[in-house]
């Protein structure tokens, strides 16, 4: 048997990195990113994590990566993004990111056009208002990230004319 088909019929092992090449990796995830092709700023950001678990740097564009997949992939990003916000270092991070992933799972639920998703949408806004409203909270005075957000997820609500879901529709569900 050949190693190509070795490696054919089992899993492959992932070489690492190099730590000096870490650098020059997050540039790469973010142009990926830029360039609309999440799935390689993803892999790019795991390779990263490998061999340097606390990169902040890292970690942030790996959850905006899989927050860029939302609506293509499983419910699996959306758990692990938020995983990912609970991981990082300061409390405004962890607040702001964890915002946009609810931000972004209620722009995917919008664009679904599935039954009940303005509802959703409207639900994961709020919870998207409410984290960067806690985030402004603690955030440097020359960071108006939070209020930006806020303002881009009330817009959207007030532009569709999201509302919360009907009492009934929640009975009904629970049925």
């Amino acid at each position: 048997m050949t190693t190509q088909e070795t490696l054919t019929a089992t899993q492959f092992k992932l070489k690492p990195l190099s730590k000096e090449g870490v650098e020059a990796a997050i540039a790469k995830a973010e142009q990926y990113r830029l360039l609309n092709q999440p799935e390689l700023a993803e892999s790019i950001c795991l390779d990263i994590q490998r061999i340097d678990p606390d990169n902040q740097r890292a970690a942030v564009i790996l959850l905006l990566a899989l927050t860029d997949q939302f609506g293509q992939s499983s419910s699996k990003a959306r758990t692990d993004a938020l995983k990912l916000a609970n991981t990082l270092k300061d409390e405004y991070s962890r607040l702001y990111y964890a915002g946009i992933v609810h931000e972004r799972q209620g722009s995917a639920a919008l664009t679904s056009r599935l039954p009940g998703a303005e509802f959703d949408a409207y639900e994961w806004y709020m919870e998207a208002m409410e984290l960067y409203e806690k985030a402004e909270g603690v955030h440097k005075a020359s960071n108006d990230d939070p209020i930006l957000r806020w303002n881009t997820c009330a817009r959207l609500i007030m532009q569709y004319h999201l509302k919360p879901r009907p009492s009934e529709d929640r009975t009904a569900m629970l049925e």
